[in-house]
């Protein structure tokens, strides 16, 4: 699933504009292993022309990204993709797409700063590309999902993929087609519902007794 590709299937949208009552913005970062589709994510699901900043790889790049699996990959992410998502009137989702090579993982900690969550999309057939942003997550202590993406190749059980990816329990898993609009979507559902059951479970302050 190259960027080629998945741009053609892209539905064209026009671009809406933010309303002007829109007061509380929500910040959501997509992350995950270097060609898993979070562009491909970002795109699919936002409202808006998305801002990307993708270059064209190079020849120079060869000898210090790992390409192994997504050969047919032309182009990538070298800051940070941005979509955005009306909740209501007042509530806006902001979007953000890490940049998976490794040398772009500078990036991560400012990224996850002020994140509600995250959504970790992973290559079912490279797995372990994926380990570093549950790691920095799980440092961060931000709730996150995983969303394992569909690129046609053996399937594997949720189960396999907790056990690779060394998941809690409470972490939800789901599957998803990151190039489609209502999959992206669910995705995004999956983690609002999670943060819900993080919130409630979080122990609440005690009042101070009226004197």
């Amino acid at each position: 699933m190259d960027s080629e590709t998945s741009e053609k299937r892209q539905r064209p949208r026009q671009d809406r504009h933010l309303s002007s009552t829109a007061d509380n913005g929500l910040k959501i970062v997509v992350t995950g292993g270097f060609g898993v589709g979070k562009t491909t994510m970002v795109r699919s699901v936002s409202e808006i022309r998305p801002l990307n900043t993708e270059e064209t790889m190079s020849e120079a790049g060869e000898h210090v990204d790992d390409t192994a699996g997504v050969a047919a990959k032309t182009a990538t992410t070298v800051a940070f993709d941005f979509g955005r998502i009306s909740l209501d009137a007042h509530n806006v989702l902001y979007l953000f797409g890490a940049p998976g090579q490794e040398r772009f993982w500078f990036l991560w900690d400012r990224l996850f700063s002020g994140t509600l969550g995250a959504v970790v999309l992973v290559d079912p057939r490279r797995l372990a590309d994926s380990w570093y942003a549950v790691d920095r997550l799980e440092h961060h202590g931000t709730p996150f999902v995983v969303a394992c993406n569909d690129f046609g190749g053996p399937a594997h059980t949720a189960a396999q993929i907790r056990e690779a990816l060394d998941l809690a329990d409470e972490v939800p898993l789901v599957f998803c087609d990151a190039r489609s609009r209502e999959s992206s979507k669910q995705v995004l559902i999956s983690l609002v519902e999670h943060l819900r059951t993080v919130v409630a479970s979080e122990p609440q302050p005690i009042p101070e007794p009226t004197p």
